[in-house]
């Protein structure tokens, strides 16, 4: 039996009046966003935070998305994992890299690894966690790794809860990166 989404993702003949505004940005081209939108106070709230998490973060754009892949493997979030490994490489990270967010990385990567589980284990920076992070990063970047981690567990919690569905262009595009991958690993 396929379960069908009490909240699917909103379809442009759907989208709110009051958030018209967001629909040609990001929020109209994932679908995590467009259920998002059945909540258009949310939705026009989240934004601004979106604007920093994303794109201001003073964690920078590799460790953003090294965060967010340890989130992603602990919400056990399908949907982030997709479009975060997409996003990962469009940085240059490679695919080993990438699934060593899976695991217990070594290094800064594995830094930033232990402050994401801490966060969902413990729901805190333990001391000696906070002070290397403080050291590596700095102690913004240490607060932006928290809200990171706060902000994906939110988008975890409504993609989870709603079965959101991957946009078929992501899918595709990992599709062909796992075909590219694997006809490279048989030519050596």
């Amino acid at each position: 039996m396929i379960k069908k989404s009490p909240c699917l993702p909103l379809k442009d003949d759907e989208w709110p009046e009051e958030i018209e505004d967001l629909k040609g940005g990001f929020a109209g081209t994932l679908n995590v966003y467009r259920t998002m939108a059945h909540h258009p106070a949310l939705l026009r709230a989240w934004a601004p935070l979106r604007q920093h998490i994303v794109k201001d973060s003073a964690l920078g754009a590799v460790r953003s998305e090294l965060v967010i892949l340890r989130c992603a493997h602990r919400m056990e979030s399908a949907y982030e994992w997709a479009h975060h490994v997409n996003r990962a490489r469009a940085l240059g990270l490679s695919d080993a890299r990438i699934q060593e967010m899976r695991g217990l990385p070594e290094g800064e990567d594995g830094l930033i690894a232990r402050a994401v589980d801490a966060l969902f284990d413990l729901a805190k920076l333990p001391v000696n966690i906070e002070r290397e992070m403080s050291a590596t990063f700095g102690r913004h970047a240490v607060f932006d790794l928290m809200a990171t981690v706060g902000f994906y567990a939110v988008l975890g919690f409504v993609l989870r809860t709603y079965d959101t569905p991957l946009e078929e262009t992501v899918a595709r595009e990992l599709a062909h990166s796992r075909r590219k991958s694997n006809a490279s690993v048989r030519l050596k």
